[in-house]
């Protein structure tokens, strides 16, 4: 099971710059959009009408704002929406599909700005979200989570992190928080199979030409819970997939045995 990620900046405008095409020419097993902007009946038909996948929506209540969809090409067993906390779930930012013996969670995870409401916002998103997925963990669920995270975790995950270091993405109480994440056995797919790949980023700003001079941030994930480490084989970010100013990022995990 091949699953992706991918920021599609308003996926409206993702099919106008390729969308479908990607989508046929890949065929991913599994595909989590985020910032979708939209519900499905504004969305176009060659989109909504597309053979071969099953099709979830998560809009936010605010139109042209946020949201999430996933699509699989096997029908989910179950699906679910939100954290069941309000002020979250109005924003359209989780999306759960059940498939196999996975809990796939497609998370558009909120922006910050430093020293404002809205960095406090994220926080406690993030807090709420990780209390949540540990307790599926508990009960014996394996848990897949992706998205755009909106946060770099490291030095090596993005290009100018020294300049950045008052930069909401890169304050120290955000990443201390992905800290937590992986404290409580949650892996990075792609810095675990690749602990010292550098200048591979999966975001890059509109401006000034970042993404022709490569300089970006790795903001978009897909993690995994510690357990199904043995499942993990492969993971990467398509760089040269544009349509967006972000790159979709994918993991590949194999069936239990």
């Amino acid at each position: 099971m091949r699953i992706y990620s991918w920021n599609v900046c308003g996926m409206r405008a993702a099919v106008k710059k390729g969308l479908v095409e990607w989508l046929t020419r890949t065929k991913p097993s599994v595909l989590c959009a985020q910032e979708v902007r939209g519900t499905p009946d504004v969305m176009p038909a060659e989109l909504t009408d597309l053979p071969g996948y099953h099709k979830e929506w998560a809009p936010a209540e605010r139109k042209g704002y946020s949201g999430v969809a996933t699509f699989t090409r096997r029908k989910p067993k179950a699906v679910h929406c939100g954290l069941g906390i309000e002020r979250f779930d109005i924003e359209g930012r989780v999306l759960m599909t059940q498939l196999d013996d996975l809990d796939i969670y497609n998370v558009y995870f909120p922006k910050g700005v430093a020293d404002s409401p809205r960095l406090q916002y994220k926080l406690e998103f993030y807090d709420a979200f990780l209390e949540h997925i540990n307790a599926q963990v508990r009960r014996g669920r394996n848990v897949v989570f992706c998205g755009d995270v909106n946060t770099a975790h490291n030095p090596i995950d993005l290009a100018r992190p020294k300049q950045n270091e008052k930069t909401s993405g890169f304050l120290p109480e955000e990443r201390e928080h992905l800290d937590k994440w992986v404290d409580h056995g949650w892996v990075d797919t792609f810095r675990y199979l690749h602990p010292d790949k550098a200048d591979v980023y999966s975001w890059w700003t509109m401006r000034a030409g970042a993404r022709e001079r490569n300089v970006g941030w790795r903001i978009d994930y897909v993690f995994i819970h510690e357990s199904l480490l043995p499942r993990l084989r492969k993971a990467g970010i398509d760089t040269g997939v544009h349509g967006s100013d972000h790159a979709p990022v994918w993991a590949e995990i194999v069936p239990a045995r």
